[in-house]
């Protein structure tokens, strides 16, 4: 019987730093949303990758909010860190930060988790090594995972059964209510 293989916190925790320039900005010099989301993947990717000791691939990511908008000329930090584990999967949990390099102030912009699966070299999922929780703030951060996993599928199986009930027929009545307009006669 296989061994299993635990790794710490501290060993696949990266931080991650870039100063954002005007060819990421909008017209307003605010950095795009999905050029701050395209570098938080590849800093979970890493943050993943060196946990797992093989590649991984991005399996969902839970709910991203920007607090804070990034400013060209910002000192963008990411940190990331292992914040749960499955048998194949992985929570990555991200911070982000923006620095004023001129004033030195700092904002946080972003907290987010991204789900992550280790591969073989087939491409098949592969058993990741546990986790060991070396802080109280790891293990707070495990157990919010797993409530988050928990609610995440209560979530997923109540929005199915609200789906499989739908009647669009029944429900027009509810329309009159948002902002739009039915285009055509509804016999």
């Amino acid at each position: 019987m296989a061994q299993t293989i635990y790794k710490p916190v501290s060993y696949s925790r990266i931080v991650f730093t870039e100063l954002m320039f005007p060819n990421n900005a909008n017209f307003e010099n605010k950095i795009h949303g999905g050029v701050l989301i395209a570098l938080m993947d590849k800093v979970a990717l890493a943050c993943a990758t060196k946990h797992a000791g093989s590649y991984c691939v991005t399996a969902s990511v839970d709910q991203v909010d920007f607090f804070r908008p990034v400013e060209v000329g910002d000192l963008v930090r990411l940190y990331a860190s292992v914040n749960y584990v499955g048998n194949a999967s992985m929570v990555v949990g991200l911070r982000g930060e923006a620095e004023n390099i001129k004033t030195g102030s700092v904002k946080h912009i972003t907290t987010s988790y991204f789900t992550m699966v280790a591969k073989d070299e087939r491409g098949r999922p592969k058993q990741v090594p546990g986790l060991i929780l070396e802080t109280t703030t790891d293990i707070r951060r495990f157990m919010e995972a797993m409530i988050r996993k928990d609610f995440k599928l209560q979530s997923k199986v109540r929005y199915e059964q609200k789906v499989a009930e739908l009647n669009i027929f029944e429900s027009l009545e509810q329309l009159k209510r948002e902002r739009c307009e039915i285009g055509f006669d509804i016999d």
